[in-house]
């Protein structure tokens, strides 16, 4: 007669039960291996386009009055880009809440250049006295609250004219 030994449910089930324990003990007991250490120096911090956040704030016009609008950024824009969409204007969904620009398409390109104690010069590629007061507002305020250093006072300059430097008046 031939006969097959199986070991009963609870035999197994507690054998398993016992290899899984006895299998952290050891794991707890050896622990991971890593040693602690002092702080590694990795050199300067990154430079560069700062992405404080997903989200950019361009200043457009709405009942003739300047309006901050936050629009998705889709990853970090320099100072220029962030002004490059502000000439271009709002988009459709913005335009249909009633939002415009007064800041020529042609203003572009731009440069942005930070100047001591906190300034901001912005080059236009129009004459910068042809901008209208709310124009002149509208690169102002973007401009400032696009720069990794809060600058706080920006000059516009554009075919030799120069407008500032002034502060956001929001």
């Amino acid at each position: 007669m031939l006969t097959t030994a199986f070991a009963p449910a609870s035999t197994t089930a507690f054998a398993t039960a016992f290899t899984t324990a006895f299998a952290a003990l050891l794991l707890t007991l050896t622990g991971c291996g890593v040693q602690p250490s002092d702080a590694i120096e990795a050199g300067d911090p990154p430079s560069g386009a700062v992405e404080p956040s997903i989200a950019i704030t361009l200043y457009f016009v709405r009942d003739d009055k300047l309006t901050a609008v936050t629009r998705p950024a889709g990853g970090p824009l320099f100072p220029q880009d962030t002004l490059a969409l502000l000439a271009a204007g709002p988009t459709a969904r913005e335009r249909s809440r009633g939002y415009t620009t007064q800041v020529p398409a042609r203003a572009g390109p731009f440069s942005v250049t930070a100047a001591p104690a906190g300034r901001l010069i912005v080059t236009l590629s129009t004459p910068a006295d042809k901008l209208s007061t709310l124009a002149t507002d509208q690169i102002i305020c973007t401009a400032t609250t696009t720069t990794p250093d809060n600058a706080t006072q920006v000059t516009i300059i554009g075919a030799g004219e120069t407008i500032g430097p002034r502060t956001c008046p929001l």
